[in-house]
């Protein structure tokens, strides 16, 4: 015959409280041990299994932008990197600048850093709930071209922008052509002023005009790219080379 306790534990499982079932015997020792009042434990148990759920709920979060590897911004060299205001950085994962519709934009050499302190914002971004994705330049183009050609640019550019905050990275690490330019004007000025998008660059912006080979196109991207901007300039050497010695 089913104990009662057995009986508890295949309700739970059933119910899905996957934390509260694995935690149950634990506390109830301590209430038999007069440890812990009933009350006390039901909501260290409650506790338990609602931080679990919200970590799962950032981990699909986390997952569906699509980042290539997880970097928090804790975890980034300040002190090897020492043209990053670090004060100011950090402050970004308070999202204040996703509310104010704020860009930005990581501009330096390769391997300085700038992919890690995008991630590491949209890892914040995650973690409060808020819409992310990742996307290499090239690949985005690419996205925005097959659309193009299929009739359905439209479609992709709202979804594109429906994003709380949306990461291109490496833009100037390949040319672009103006039909892709174009393209890309489309998908920024559609988020304009509407949602908060990170930009990473080996370029200055000066010389954009170079990658995207149209001067009224890059103006216009730009316009709408640093209209509300931070721009971090990183200066410093190859977290790469670093390595290798």
């Amino acid at each position: 015959m089913t104990s009662r306790f057995q009986e508890l534990m295949n309700n739970l499982e059933q119910l899905r409280l996957t934390k509260m079932s694995a935690y149950l015997p634990e506390y109830l020792d301590q209430i038999n041990g007069k440890q812990l009042s009933f009350t006390e434990a039901m909501l260290n148990l409650t506790k338990a299994e609602l931080d679990w759920r919200q970590g799962e709920h950032v981990d699909r979060i986390i997952k569906r932008a699509r980042f290539p590897q997880v970097k928090l911004l804790k975890a980034f060299d300040f002190d090897f990197q020492p043209s990053v205001n670090r004060q100011l950085v950090m402050s970004f994962q308070d999202l204040a600048f996703l509310e104010k519709h704020e860009n930005l934009i990581f501009i330096g050499s390769p391997g300085v850093g700038k992919t890690h302190l995008a991630i590491g914002v949209g890892i914040a971004a995650c973690q409060q709930n808020k819409r992310t994705l990742f996307v290499n330049c090239h690949e985005l183009l690419l996205r925005l071209g097959a659309a193009y050609k299929k009739g359905t640019l439209d479609r992709c550019i709202r979804r594109y922008a429906r994003y709380d905050l949306l990461i291109i990275d490496e833009i100037g690490y390949l040319p672009i052509d103006h039909d892709e330019a174009n393209l890309l004007f489309q998908l920024i000025n559609a988020r304009y002023e509407v949602h908060s998008t990170i930009i990473t660059s080996n370029s200055e912006l000066s010389t954009w005009v170079e990658i995207f080979q149209n001067p009224t196109v890059t103006s216009a991207i730009l316009d709408r790219l640093v209209h509300r901007a931070h721009v971090i300039k990183i200066t410093g050497k190859s977290y790469r080379l670093k390595q290798q010695n």
